[in-house]
């Protein structure tokens, strides 16, 4: 095959003619995965507080080897909240291998130092709205918010449900895995 001589273009770029299209009236917003502008700058959330964990340690202390997916068993997880963080699930996604784990949360991370000490592990938190440095949960995020929308009550989403859209986001081919599946 032969290189790309073309010009290059950023997918910020892309995504600035969809909105542009839209407000001309245009409808190729409604081909995006989540239809919706996501571009949202948070200047002053670290001085307002936000994100304090006592003990967290920032995902800048990692290991640079966890960045590179050379090695099974680094996960990287958030939830995915329903309401004013009433209930929802927390994800748990393995970097290298992209397999899934999901499950009913009461609450967010509140009791990390615990759940790290029981499975002899280190956990890293990133910076308040900042999901890009977790890049592989975020985008497994997006996927099961095609299946629960926002303003989806997990307190009726059955474990049933939850399961059964965890296998399809399992079975779904992943192109850093050159089109193979997790599972």
């Amino acid at each position: 095959m032969a290189p790309f001589t073309g010009i290059g273009v950023s997918h910020q770029w892309v995504y600035s003619l969809i909105w542009d299209d839209k407000a001309r009236g245009g409808d190729l917003w409604r081909h995006l995965r989540q239809p919706k502008r996501r571009s949202r700058h948070r200047a002053h959330a670290k001085s307002a507080g936000l994100g304090k964990v006592p003990k967290r340690v920032g995902i800048e202390h990692r290991p640079s080897a966890i960045e590179k997916r050379l090695t099974i068993g680094h996960w990287e997880g958030d939830t995915v909240l329903y309401g004013h963080k009433q209930t929802g699930i927390v994800t748990l996604v393995e970097r290298r291998s992209g397999y899934l784990l999901a499950a009913r949360l009461p609450s967010e991370f509140a009791v990390h130092e615990a759940v790290a000490k029981a499975v002899s592990a280190s956990v890293y938190f990133c910076d308040p709205y900042c999901s890009g440095q977790r890049g592989t949960n975020e985008n497994t995020n997006d996927l099961i918010r095609q299946y629960f929308p926002k303003g989806t009550d997990f307190r009726k989403v059955t474990n049933a449900e939850l399961r059964s859209v965890v296998n399809k986001l399992i079975d779904r081919p992943r192109k850093r895995l050159g089109y193979r599946t997790p599972a």
